[in-house]
C-alpha cells in the first residue's frame, strides 16, 4: 500500500493559490496536469490515480522533501478538494515566489511575512488568506493523499552564456 504524503509547510499552500491565481495550471486530461513555475522556466507534471487519492508530482519539494508540493496542491484545489474564495486567490496572484524565496534564502516564515506585506499593500486581508491556508491544510489532512510514483524534478535551466565579442584588428 502506498504511503501518505507528509503535510506541506503553509508556504506551499500560499504558492499553490498563487499558481491558480496566475493561471499556471493546464489540465491535459482527468489525471494529468502541468504546472508552470512562477518564473516560467520549468514545468512540473502532476498525475493522479483514477480515484484521485494517489498523487505523483515532480516538483522539488515532493521529490526531495517528501511533502506534497505546491503543483500537486494546486491541482487538488482545482479538482475540488477545497474551494478557496476568489479574493484569496486574487490576493496571491502575481507574486514572484522564486525571487522572494531566493532573496530570503528559503526562510519560509520570512517569505510569508513578505507575502503578507504585498497582500496588504494590494488591498487584501493577510489574515483572511492565512485562515484559508489553515482550512486547506485541514482539508489535505482529512483527504490524506497517498504518494504515487517518485519522479525527478526538471533540471534547473542553464544560464545563457554570453560570448565576448572582440574586435579584430
Amino acid at each position: 500500500m502506498p504511503e501518505l504524503w507528509k503535510l506541506p509547510p503553509p508556504i506551499k499552500i500560499y504558492e499553490a493559490l498563487g499558481a491558480i491565481g496566475d493561471g499556471r495550471l493546464r489540465f491535459e486530461d482527468e489525471q494529468r496536469a502541468l504546472v508552470t513555475s512562477s518564473e516560467g522556466d520549468k514545468t512540473y507534471a502532476v498525475e493522479l490515480s483514477a480515484d484521485g487519492r494517489e498523487i505523483s508530482s515532480n516538483d522539488n519539494a515532493s521529490y526531495w522533501q517528501g511533502y506534497l508540493g505546491y503543483p500537486a496542491i494546486a491541482v487538488l484545489l482545482m479538482r475540488g478538494l477545497y474551494r478557496p474564495p476568489a479574493n484569496v486567490i486574487d490576493a496571491l496572484a502575481g507574486i514572484p515566489w522564486k525571487e522572494i524565496n531566493r532573496h530570503l534564502k528559503n526562510d519560509y516564515a520570512a517569505t510569508i511575512a513578505e507575502v503578507n506585506r504585498i497582500v496588504e499593500a494590494s488591498g487584501h486581508d493577510p489574515d483572511a488568506v492565512a485562515s484559508e491556508v489553515e482550512s486547506i491544510l485541514e482539508a489535505l489532512r482529512t483527504f490524506a493523499p497517498m504518494r504515487g510514483k517518485r519522479r525527478r524534478p526538471p533540471a534547473e535551466p542553464k544560464p545563457t552564456r554570453v560570448r565576448k565579442l572582440t574586435r579584430k584588428s
